[in-house]
């Protein structure tokens, strides 16, 4: 168990070592300079992430109380979330630089499933606070929501490598193919896809089936996949239970991934008015996951041991 104070300025050595290293330096702008640096920017959106913290102004009377000899210069909580919307891809970078640290290019392959995420009550009527992102979906874990799905590379340790979010309505097959083409082409603009892992071999479930368009994959963007066939699938033979459950043991892993972001870092709480926060937000909950994690290889702890990682 790390005491508070240790953990802060660990994660805060990493990003501003990461945003001198890797990031060009911020540009001037008019106006008054900011009261946070875009590494204590960092810093702080991801301590916010953990659910001890019920909600944003909780983590800030936490932050006004406990943490002003560590941020001298903190601002009121409006200056801050603009400034964690600002920098929200430097904090998508960082977590995804703390998968590099990790060599998950030395993972034997990549897990690829999805998440739903409710963002508001599904029976509630009109259109919501983001109705051009978000509408109604299914999810195995929340049944039928109002929301997003997120998508999410994980590595064979748990390490989240990339991540991407889209409508519930959304198909697997569709945003799978978004990850594999952002990947492949390396779009700066869709950044949280991440780098491929794991040789390009990844593991998916069901909803991924589809014996041609793993080899259209295949063929445009260099992966290959290991996907189980639907059991009304014609033509092909259903798994035997051995294969069928030598799969559900590998794909594991992102279940308990998703089981860290929507309890531990409080994902399943999240009731978002804009797009940019609600993305900054996933951001910083995404690289808090990959630097837990590396905290704990790094001091020989299990990667997923986050119960009783940090001494409030």
């Amino acid at each position: 168990m790390f005491d508070l104070d240790t953990f802060l300025t660990t994660l805060y050595v990493m990003a501003d070592d990461f945003c001198r290293q890797h990031l060009e330096e911020e540009p001037v702008l008019p106006g008054p300079a900011p009261a946070l640096s875009r590494s204590e920017v960092v810093t702080l959106a991801l301590l916010a992430q953990f659910a001890r913290f019920q909600s944003e102004r909780d983590f800030w009377r936490f932050a006004r109380k406990r943490l002003f000899p560590l941020f001298p210069t903190l601002p009121d909580r409006a200056q801050f979330n603009r400034l964690q919307r600002r920098h929200a891809r430097a904090i998508v970078t960082f977590g995804l630089h703390l998968a590099k640290q990790m060599n998950v290019a030395q993972s034997a392959y990549e897990v690829l499933d999805r998440c739903g995420v409710a963002t508001r009550w599904c029976g509630r009527r009109g259109a919501g606070w983001l109705p051009e992102c978000t509408d109604k979906g299914v999810c195995s874990r929340l049944g039928w929501f109002h929301g997003v799905h997120l998508l999410s590379a994980v590595s064979a340790e748990g390490v989240i490598t990339g991540f991407g979010v889209g409508p519930a309505s959304a198909k697997d097959q569709p945003m799978a193919e978004a990850l594999f083409l952002a990947r492949h082409t390396g779009d700066a603009r869709l950044c949280s896809a991440g780098a491929p892992a794991g040789g390009g071999f990844y593991v998916l479930d069901k909803g991924f089936s589809g014996t041609v368009l793993h080899q259209a994959w295949r063929a445009r963007y260099g992966v290959q996949v290991v996907c189980a066939p639907q059991r009304d699938c014609r033509g092909r033979p259903p798994w035997p239970k051995a294969w069928r459950k030598w799969l559900a043991s590998r794909r594991q892993i992102v279940e308990s991934v998703h089981d860290k972001l929507v309890n531990t870092f409080g994902l399943g709480r999240e009731r978002p008015h804009e797009l940019d926060g609600f993305f900054a937000r996933l951001s910083a909950k995404v690289a808090l996951h990959n630097f837990c994690v590396w905290l704990n290889k790094h001091h020989g702890r299990p990667p997923l041991a986050f119960a009783d990682l940090l001494g409030w």
